[in-house]
């Protein structure tokens, strides 16, 4: 069975209460309820970790060698800035979608820019919790033609 670790960045455990005008009243247990039953449909496992310390973020990342076939990565802040989760992602050469409840680039020009986004196979953004549905379906969705790719 396919396992994908979920990463939420900095300052995602305040969803639902942190500006809920540009990212809603949706907590970051209620995307995780949502994405373990997406998992079940999708016949498939989800381990998440949220951290506000890029250190960890960076562990997890290196650390899903060999447990998890592909990452669904909400990075937050860390998305214009983190060369260091940038490189952990090439490193471990796991498929990586990366997501973003606002869509970053109807915001401020800092955030146009995704470090991350280069190493990624998908990034989707700007439809609120739903982000990281599509997200997981679409990254399950890529492994599953590898997988396919693979066979033939």
């Amino acid at each position: 069975m396919l396992s994908i670790l979920v990463l939420h960045g900095p300052n995602l455990n305040l969803l639902g209460k942190r500006e809920p005008g540009v990212y809603g009243t949706t907590t970051l247990e209620d995307i995780n309820r949502s994405l373990e039953l997406e998992a079940q449909s999708l016949q498939v496992k989800v381990a998440f970790l949220q951290s506000n310390h890029e250190g960890e973020l960076v562990d997890a990342i290196h650390a899903a060698i060999g447990q998890h076939q592909g990452i669904l990565i909400n990075p937050g802040a860390y998305t214009h800035t983190s060369v260091a989760i940038r490189d952990a992602i090439a490193a471990v050469a796991l498929p990586t979608v990366e997501v973003h409840l606002s869509n970053v680039y109807r915001r401020e020009s800092f955030r146009h820019h995704s470090y991350i986004a280069p190493v990624a196979v998908g990034q989707i953004s700007g439809f609120g919790a739903e982000s990281y549905r599509l997200g997981l379906r679409g990254l399950v969705k890529h492994l599953e033609i590898a997988k396919d790719a693979v066979k033939d």
